[in-house]
């Protein structure tokens, strides 16, 4: 198997054919392109995700903890419900100082807090093979009104495609703070790359737009923008239409991607989300984002078909991600500091 997300085609003869049991209450369940599944409960809904808890120390503990955190809280949002129920499970390294946990829960407990969320339950332990970046997952919960779940099965023809941020907020902002200062950039464009990192979560995105007419979300995880355009088109069985000159571009992203000679459209973009939103709903949409100091553009349509067109071309669904590929060059060109051993 290839590192990273499997493939629909993986997906489709090994997951999708052995989901457990039927259930009524299952509203959501597994679907390609789709973040997170909705469960009936009572007159409320629960969306919940799964991802891993990924902590690169190499970033500090305060940077790598935030980020591992907005990782596994960013799908259940997508939902547009907020956040509520965190169930961690934490398979550390034998030689994890209590030290080195005790910074990096505390940056857990202060984020789960600013978004009045519980952890409610989960597991903690050091056990031999078990080693960083991935040291474990978590699983959070968004309990809310049925009313206000966006599902990303819900785009329909003639709505609006948006997008919040744009390309390789993920890759720019990792690679920016981690090998910067020896890039041969100017200053100025180092400090832009690493404002990106900032953006990395696509929590305030996904909750203030869901308040207008919103009718599916996706975020630009593994392989960016362009994957993510053909997986919101292959979970809600529509076309998209989009112009490349339209989407928002972070300063600093150019840049940095030029100096690893990435495209930043096909790297990783974490906190970077696409949007449908019913016409007559994108203005208050836009404001709404722009109040919040989130960059954001109206970048095409959605229309009856299948598969994804950029400037009137059919657009190339992305095959791998080379933003892991790119870290490895910098870590044998740079090196890193590592802040805890």
């Amino acid at each position: 198997m290839d590192p990273g997300k499997v493939e629909r085609a993986f997906f489709d003869e090994h997951i999708y054919p052995r989901l457990g049991a039927e259930r009524e209450d299952v509203r959501l369940g597994p679907t390609h392109g789709a973040d997170f599944g909705v469960v009936d409960v009572g007159e409320s809904v629960v969306a919940l995700a799964t991802d891993p808890v990924f902590v690169l120390r190499e970033l500090g503990v305060e940077r790598a903890a935030w980020f591992a955190f907005h990782i596994v809280v960013s799908d259940a949002a997508l939902s547009g419900i907020p956040p509520s129920h965190l169930s961690v499970d934490l398979n550390l390294p034998p030689d994890t100082s209590a030290e080195y946990f005790g910074r990096l829960w505390e940056v857990f407990d202060r984020e789960a807090r600013e978004l009045r969320m519980a952890v409610t339950t989960g597991h903690t332990g050091t056990y031999a093979g078990c080693a960083w970046p991935t040291v474990g997952a978590a699983t959070t919960l968004a309990v809310g009104d049925p009313d206000d779940l966006v599902v990303p099965t819900g785009a329909a023809p003639g709505d609006v495609l948006v997008c919040t941020k744009g390309p390789a907020i993920e890759t720019t902002g990792l690679l920016s703070v981690l090998y910067g200062d020896a890039l041969d950039l100017p200053a100025s464009t180092v400090a832009a790359g690493r404002a990106r990192f900032e953006e990395a979560s696509p929590v305030r995105d996904a909750l203030t737009a869901a308040a207008g007419p919103v009718t599916a979300m996706h975020d630009a995880t593994e392989r960016g923008v362009d994957n993510a355009l053909h997986e919101l088109a292959a979970a809600s069985g529509v076309a998209l239409d989009a112009e490349r000159e339209r989407f928002p571009v972070g300063d600093g992203v150019r840049a940095v991607c030029e100096a690893f000679d990435l495209d930043p459209w096909v790297t990783s973009s974490e906190g970077t989300v696409l949007l449908t939103v019913r016409p007559d709903g994108v203005g208050a949409v836009l404001r709404a984002l722009d109040a919040e100091g989130i960059r954001a553009g109206a970048v095409g349509e959605v229309r009856e078909g299948s598969g994804v067109t950029m400037d009137g071309e059919a657009l190339a669904k992305p095959t791998s991600d080379p933003l892991w590929e790119a870290y490895e060059r910098g870590k044998e060109r740079y090196g890193v500091q590592t802040e805890w051993p």
